[in-house]
């Protein structure tokens, strides 16, 4: 990157706690937040657990009672992590002890990126009864749904409302891109977030991610697809692994350029070095074995960030527990990093698959645990799987060999992104591993 880019701003909201540092004390001390789904009865349901965000109260999570009307779950744990990136990097104190024309370009160079779940299939039900009562006559359904639909249902509905909200309630004018491509949205909207830096587009990006995936029809979904653990437990890259379990909440990241954090004078807590993405095509849920699409994201994030594999420090795998993708994971990971192998753990073991989220959720705690130096193990690991060996994998903490982070992602239709982070140093030093 020719653009120095600072993380000045975090936010998050999963099961295990509402901050990243909470979440990572719940990781790191070996707690899993998954739990028995308290949705809807699951007792004759072949998946019963989840990573829900316990005594959910929308009114907590966003203050504005208007916009409950319009939102949905999810969308809740977008803008609350919003609200707390943006209130971590005091974006909206700084924007306040400005005025006339620098206010006005404040907001023109402050963009959003967000990524955004579309397992919505909730706002759905509410029509259920009525396709039931109407039967095969579907201009009697029409007819009776169109006196009952609720006037804000279609807004409900969009993806973008994060995206909107907050551009609205902070005045951010500047670029803005809603992203709904699976797992790897949240990766994708740093990503974007990056470019558009990058360009001179903007002097800063607020990056965002949610996803609140459950709920029946979704769980009944991946459950036919053979992508849900029947044992009710996530056992990342183990011999046991039979599955992931899903997860809900948000994450947000707020990156600016140098010379925007250095003019407000704001403390960074980490840099982005570097993206890269890449695609297998194999098929909506086929993987190669030899995760060459993963591999190939790495090498171009690796690249973007003018670093070498050894420069790495550690790897937040993506860790979902499905066999296939955890062996062509291992794949990807020893291709590059066999020859100088940094310490490897993964998330979703204790918070569950939280899909659109779960990218930008891990590269916020990659930051906690670089800051705090340690590498947390993976809980529910006890033998490493044949097919995934070769990795620097523990039941037990770490130590990052660097402060230099990579986040892997994974999603539907053979997509893949990695993430590159720094942990936060002084204000223009140069790494010794960084390339000039």
């Amino acid at each position: 990157m020719s653009v120095r880019l600072w993380i000045t701003g975090a936010g998050a909201v999963a099961a295990a706690g509402r901050d990243p540092d909470a979440i990572w004390d719940a990781i790191a001390a070996g707690r899993s937040a998954i739990a028995p789904v308290r949705h809807w009865d699951t007792s004759a349901w072949p998946v019963a657990a989840a990573g829900e965000v316990a005594d959910f109260d929308p009114s907590a999570l966003v203050a504005d009672r208007k916009a409950h009307k319009l939102l949905r779950r999810g969308d809740f744990f977008g803008l609350y992590a919003a609200e707390r990136a943006i209130a971590a990097a005091g974006l909206d104190s700084y924007r306040r002890t400005l005025e006339g024309k620098e206010a006005e370009r404040f907001d023109d160079q402050s963009a959003v990126y967000v990524g955004s779940g579309v397992s919505a299939y909730q706002n759905q039900y509410d029509f259920l009864g009525l396709l039931g009562a109407a039967g095969d006559d579907l201009g009697a359904f029409g007819r009776a749904a169109m006196a009952e639909v609720h006037p804000m249902w279609l807004l409900r509905s969009l993806p973008n409302n994060v995206l909107c909200h907050v551009g609205i309630r902070h005045g951010f004018k500047g670029p803005n891109l809603c992203l709904t491509s699976h797992s790897v949205s949240g990766a994708l909207a740093l990503a974007e977030s990056a470019a558009v830096l990058r360009a001179g587009e903007a002097d800063r990006a607020l990056a965002v991610a949610h996803e609140a995936p459950i709920e029946p029809e979704t769980t009944l979904h991946f459950h036919r697809a053979g992508l849900l653990s029947a044992a009710g437990v996530v056992r990342p890259f183990d011999r046991a692994h039979d599955g992931a379990l899903f997860g809900e909440g948000g994450a947000a990241l707020v990156v600016e350029t140098e010379k925007s954090a250095d003019g407000r004078g704001a403390a960074p807590i980490g840099e982005l070095l570097g993206t890269g993405s890449a695609a297998e095509g194999e098929g909506l849920l086929a993987l190669r074995a030899d995760g060459d699409g993963l591999a190939r994201a790495i090498e171009l994030a690796l690249a973007d960030a003018g670093i070498a594999p050894r420069d790495v420090g550690l790897i937040v795998a993506h860790g979902n527990g499905t066999p296939a993708s955890d062996a062509s994971e291992a794949a990807a990971i020893r291709r590059i990093f066999e020859a100088s192998m940094p310490p490897v753990t993964a998330f979703k073991w204790a918070l569950g698959h939280t899909l659109a989220a779960s990218a930008l959720l891990d590269a916020a705690l990659a930051l906690v645990s670089l800051r705090r130096g340690i590498v947390p193990g993976v809980a529910t690991l006890e033998a490493p799987a044949e097919e995934c060996h070769g990795l620097s994998i523990s039941r037990r903490e770490q130590r990052p060999r660097s402060d230099v982070a990579l986040v892997l992602s994974r999603g539907f239709g053979g997509t893949n992104a990695a993430i590159v982070l720094r942990a936060s140093r002084a204000r223009g030093a140069q790494s010794e591993s960084r390339s000039s």
